[in-house]
């Protein structure tokens, strides 16, 4: 008897790469290329774990090295792609969009690769076990506070500064188990961020997901990075969107005169006037009410806890307090590495490039960790978002020589060089601006 012929599998499907460009999300049909091979998210994207925005800003384009590196369980998260498989690219085509820098992309993969063989990405869960330890100690410093030393100005003040240190100290911390940095699971993870952001901050974890990873994925990228949605209603940013909107003629504030009023409409109002009530807007509307639950659990602890030494108007002068130092607080930090960074509509460039040109550091030093969260080390934060962050002066070298060798600066500056440099990148996009809007 002749041998049986063996079964042969479907044929794949094969795409170029202008096939894929096509499906960036135009027509609400959506493909991305994870490692040559093709997937169709059009319906998924609104189940994505991360968001569905996150993942939609990747349509069109290769996603490779953001999946490596949002991911920690990556063989996990494959398996659930192989329904949203429909093909690959064509042997013929390149595995990325020539958009994208190759020779830097390869290198920065072995990059990768050495860094995970030295362990960096594996966190000390000490180090974080202490650092939830010393926000519980401060929480607990600002209540005695006011317990032994009566409710005076000068122990609400003191009080108000150790427990704006907390909020602040809570919020990056809130922004490690985030990310997935400090266990090797996404349910441990998960659960300590409700924790430290829904019980000791009063925020959803949704919320924070919903917009970070967006910002993460593209930063800097008008209209993908939510971080920059001030532009234009009250900001002008970046050179190429501030004479783009000179040229509109489009002037919804003086922003010649913007590096005066952020002053007053950055840093002081972000938190209390924006945030604290668009959070509550936010898990109602998607009724995410586990979210909610959490943050109910901060309101409570803290109006049994000030409450009875305070009285409610009380409580309520130290809670608007407390916001209004934090919001400084948060504003400076985040925005000093940004901000002056380059701003632009997505060009589909390579990883690396995206986060360098966007991102900058400050200088290394015990006091700059403490008050930034270790995000004075933003450019390794970037391109490592799942790396936990006492790792971040390890890698920072080799970083600094792969940016050597490709001629990428790489910049880091002093702390308040940094906060400077906020207010001069707003006073040099308001001016052009105003050029663009007067003579273009």
């Amino acid at each position: 008897m002749a041998p049986e012929t063996p079964a042969q599998g479907p044929t794949p499907r094969y795409f170029t790469w202008e096939e894929v460009a096509q499906r960036s999300g135009r027509n609400k049909e959506r493909w991305l290329v994870i490692e040559r091979k093709v997937y169709n998210i059009s319906e998924f994207n609104r189940r994505h774990p991360g968001g569905s925005r996150v993942i939609s800003h990747y349509a069109g384009q290769d996603a490779t090295d953001p999946f490596v590196a949002f991911h920690i369980n990556k063989g996990l998260v494959k398996k659930y792609m192989n329904s949203l498989l429909i093909g690959e690219l064509s042997p013929e085509q390149p595995s990325f969009e020539p958009t994208k820098n190759k020779e830097l992309t390869d290198e920065f993969r072995e990059l990768r690769a050495t860094v995970e063989r030295m362990g960096l990405m594996k966190a000390n869960h000490v180090f974080f076990l202490l650092y939830l330890l010393h926000i519980l100690l401060l929480d607990v410093a600002a209540w005695l506070t006011l317990r032994v030393f009566g409710t005076s100005f000068v122990p609400f003040l003191v009080c108000a500064v150790l427990l704006s240190a907390v909020q602040a100290q809570a919020g990056w911390l809130q922004h490690d188990f985030g990310h997935l940095s400090v266990f090797s699971t996404s349910t441990w993870n998960h659960l300590l961020h409700h924790f430290v952001i829904g019980h000791l901050k009063g925020a959803p974890a949704s919320w924070w997901n919903h917009m970070h990873f967006q910002h993460h994925a593209k930063p800097n990228c008008f209209r993908k990075d939510p971080d920059i949605n001030m532009h234009p209603f009250f900001f002008a940013l970046g050179k190429i969107l501030s004479v783009e909107l000179g040229k509109q003629k489009k002037k919804y504030m003086p922003y010649n005169h913007q590096h005066k009023y952020f002053f007053l409409i950055g840093p002081p109002a972000l938190l209390p006037l924006y945030f604290q009530w668009y959070i509550f807007y936010f898990v109602i509307q998607r009724k995410k009410w586990v979210d909610l639950a959490w943050m109910i659990t901060f309101y409570i602890r803290i109006f049994l806890t000030y409450v009875p030494l305070l009285g409610v108007k009380g409580l309520l002068g130290l809670f608007f307090m407390v916001r209004f130092l934090e919001s400084n607080w948060f504003v400076w930090v985040t925005q000093m590495n940004h901000i002056p960074m380059h701003i632009d509509y997505d060009q589909n460039v390579d990883w690396v490039s995206t986060q360098l040109q966007a991102t900058c550091n400050v200088h290394k030093s015990a006091f700059n960790d403490w008050f930034s969260g270790h995000l004075n080390f933003q450019i390794e934060h970037h391109l490592f978002p799942t790396m936990p962050r006492h790792n971040y002066h390890k890698v920072a070298p080799l970083v600094q020589s792969l940016c050597a060798k490709h001629g990428i600066a790489y910049q880091s500056k002093p702390l308040f060089s940094a906060f400077a440099d906020i207010v001069h990148s707003l006073k040099e996009s308001g001016q052009l601006w105003l050029d663009a809007y007067l003579h273009q």
